[in-house]
């Protein structure tokens, strides 16, 4: 272990590259905010090269945690905007749009017919044919109303 009493500053940036690299190629938005502590570290080192190794590895610890805290509370401040909110809520993108019954609504329970596919709804009891809307969806169902 004595190769750790000789780290230098840009052992710190490598690592910081590294990680960087690394969050190109992971799923997660993580190794981003190591890798800014890495660099973070070594540019201490730069200004203060005997910073001893254990205060390094602690300062490394202690950045990685702040860092990845800071990012969580900005954006639970700051939400991500989008200009199609709805865009993975297949379910959501159908409230208030008026549809068909396909099959009737018995016992509170029917099916519509929406562009390619069927869709069970839940509401009160009407005929086949009657024109309903929809008012929330329940996981993969359509909570619907007679439309008027």
């Amino acid at each position: 272990m004595e190769w750790l009493q000789h780290i230098l500053f840009w052992h710190w940036w490598i690592l910081a590259g590294v990680l960087l690299i690394v969050e190109l190629s992971s799923p997660v938005f993580v190794f981003l905010w190591l890798g800014f502590a890495a660099a973070a570290v070594g540019f201490l080192l730069l200004v203060f090269p005997s910073l001893p190794v254990e205060v390094q590895l602690v300062l490394f610890g202690v950045l990685c945690v702040v860092a990845v805290l800071a990012w969580r509370r900005y954006r639970e401040v700051h939400p991500p905007q989008s200009d199609n909110p709805l865009l993975n809520q297949r379910g959501q993108q159908y409230t208030g749009r008026v549809f068909t019954l396909d099959h009737a609504i018995v016992n509170g329970e029917g099916k519509v017919k929406v562009d390619d596919s069927s869709w069970r709804v839940k509401g009160p009891d009407l005929p086949a044919g009657t024109r309903v809307e929809v008012t929330g969806v329940d996981g993969v169902v359509f909570i619907v109303t007679r439309a008027d």
